[in-house]
């Protein structure tokens, strides 16, 4: 099937492509962004791209009906995702907080969704098609298809799956999965769609007893898990380390009368040529037209210039919620399809050269960690990098150069950045680091460099995942004698995270002291969000660890985490009050006063009404 030049969102369009139904429609809480980093985009193409008639319903207004309506009814079913993040995330900070501004929605306005839009979405579809199938996907069903601590409610949640009323949900990036799903719906009654991979579905007691017990694990009951923190964090436990599409088994859980959720193993990674099919789709790389009068839709602008080059991530930042939704597969692009990409960019009209980022979650990963991974698995009881890289690991750059070289030498290309991040730790571990690092700094620097310590505590640094700062400050030593001898002002820009599980005010108080010693004032610091499907969310509400069963501190209060994160900016006048208040609570009254080892002056500094807002 020919692919349009934007997926159809109103019957005029559908009508002007010569469609007189739809197989599939797609709703999403996201403005709809015709550009391979937005997954509505990337489905709706990989359906049409296989024969599919698919339309769009970007944030309907789900106060009134007519918005769900307004394609009329699929044959086969509606697609729903929350969009590009948790619903709860975009809306919310980690102060809980409402935000101002939704960089996915036309001109940042916020309000354009619901919290939970999976869940209210589904529910209005089902009151008006009662006998269409609904399918959940994207970050929000994916990462809450288990029973799952919600931080903004502070409770436990049902699956979405059960907690919506749809019929089946799809996880992690999904490609594969809806096409299959897709083909075997398209068999009406004939279809056989509840042993594809990356599929959740909710089974009765027979079925589940047609199960091969061999292939299947059961999770602790949703009504345990509610009631026994220690409960949880097993339940967590057994999820996290079956997420692998190799030997993963069948995850069933069950739900007192609800029936029992059913977890099909990960989808396989995508070989090569699939991965480059995806991404050499029609995009448009823009807005659908209706948002101009907006002013377009935020997010695209940091994006436009970028190319996805991986999936996936071995890291394995226990923050990080990747593993449950990528995978620990490190998956990537071949450099000819990266190249044709690049030169779509040239011919943009808004192109001025600079191409922002080639990337994805990490940089520098540009496939599997060793040779093992790729047809057996990633390590079921061990990671690729922590706490020490594995002995076999296979840290190789020359794929990731490669690409950036053919694309800057490009005509019409200025500079290729790269902005998505570099895992210094594995970077290290190649014997080839310091010419890695100087073509970086020659070519692919825009001044500034990002990376990601997040604190300096043993303790913390393990309850992260991330490696001993010793690591970062290696780097940094060669990051900056590369720059001296290239003749190069530029810098590091390092991320701190406050408040993750671990952390106690005396670990933030030692990091300001590294910080001022260092001489480093960092703007970059996240206060730690308790987002669904990561393993620091589960040590946040349970206070364990569920991979070692030991006890974690957990800075919970909202004034305990004000402290920390003030500690990691306390220079900031606006900060002084709290980062007294810190000193004096943890004994490092030492720490305030005139003299050059102190973090503030004796007295406040005077505030002006800038700073102070």
């Amino acid at each position: 099937m020919q692919q349009p030049e934007f997926v159809p969102m109103s019957k005029e369009e559908m009508s002007n492509l010569g469609w007189h139904y739809l197989d599939f429609i797609l709703i999403t809480g996201d403005a709809y962004v015709d550009h391979p980093s937005f997954g509505s985009a990337i489905i709706s193409r990989v359906l049409i791209e296989n024969g599919f008639k698919v339309g769009i319903i970007a944030q309907p207004n789900w106060k009134k009906k007519d918005d769900f309506k307004k394609l009329g009814a699929p044959r086969f079913g509606f697609l729903v995702t929350a969009g590009n993040l948790d619903s709860m995330v975009n809306h919310y900070t980690a102060a809980k907080k409402r935000r101002k501004r939704d960089a996915y929605s036309p001109g940042g306005k916020m309000g354009l969704r619901p919290d939970y839009p999976t869940l209210v979405y589904t529910q209005v579809i089902k009151e008006i098609f009662p006998d269409k199938k609904v399918i959940l996907g994207g970050i929000e069903a994916s990462l809450r298809r288990f029973a799952h601590y919600d931080f903004w409610q502070d409770k436990i949640l049902p699956s979405f799956l059960i907690l919506s009323g749809a019929d089946l949900l799809l996880y992690g990036m999904a490609e594969k999965s809806i096409v299959e799903l897709a083909l075997e719906l398209k068999k009406g009654s004939k279809g056989n769609y509840k042993n594809i991979r990356g599929l959740c579905y909710v089974a009765s007691k027979e079925e589940i007893g047609t199960l091969d017990p061999k292939n299947v694990i059961f999770l602790p009951d949703y009504e345990s898990i509610c009631r026994d923190k220690l409960v949880y964090a097993e339940a967590f436990r057994k999820q996290y380390l079956e997420q692998d599409p190799f030997w993963g088994k069948i995850l069933i859980q069950p739900y007192r009368d609800k029936g029992f959720l059913v977890q099909n193993p990960p989808a396989f990674p995508l070989k090569e040529t699939e991965f480059d099919q995806i991404y050499e789709l029609p995009f448009q790389r823009k807005w659908h037209p209706i948002y101009d009068k907006d002013g377009g839709v935020p997010a695209l602008s940091e994006v436009i210039f970028s190319i996805t080059a991986n999936r996936g991530c071995y890291g394995g930042c226990n923050f990080c919620a990747l593993t449950m939704h990528q995978g620990r597969i490190v998956q990537s692009r071949s450099k000819e399809s990266i190249v044709e990409e690049a030169k779509k960019l040239v011919n943009q009209p808004e192109f001025k050269g600079y191409i922002h980022d080639i990337g994805g979650p990490t940089a520098n990963f540009l496939g599997p960690a060793c040779s093992k991974q790729a047809v057996a698995g990633a390590c079921k009881n061990r990671q690729c990098l922590f706490p020490e890289p594995c002995e076999h690991l296979k840290p190789r750059h020359d794929k990731f150069l490669e690409i950036l070289r053919s694309v800057r030498n490009l005509k019409g290309i200025k500079k290729v950045f790269v902005r998505s991040g570099i895992r210094y730790d594995y970077l290290l571990a190649d014997r080839e680091k310091e010419k890695i690092v100087e073509e970086l700094c020659k070519h692919h620097i825009s001044g500034q460099l990002k990376v990601a310590p997040e604190h300096i505590s043993k303790v913390v640094l393990y309850c992260m995942g991330k490696p001993a700062i010793e690591q970062f400050e290696e780097f940094k030593q060669l990051y900056e004698l590369t720059n001296r001898r290239l003749g190069l002002k530029q810098y590091l820009v390092p991320y701190l995270m406050s408040s993750h599980p671990g952390s106690t005010l005396e670990d933030a108080v030692k990091l300001a002291v590294y910080l001022k010693k260092n001489k480093m004032k960092v703007e970059q610091v996240q206060d730690f969000i308790p987002t669904p499907g990561s393993l620091s969310t589960t040590m946040y509400y349970t206070g364990i660890n569920p991979l070692t069963g030991k006890k974690v501190y957990v800075p919970k209060s909202m004034h305990d985490k004000a402290l920390q994160r003030a500690l990691t900016q306390y220079w900031l006048p606006q900060n002084y009050h709290l980062v007294k208040e810190a000193l004096i609570k943890t004994g490092h009254s030492e720490l305030i006063g005139n003299g050059p080892g102190c973090l503030i002056p004796a007295k406040p500094p005077k505030i002006d009404i800038q700073q102070r807002s």
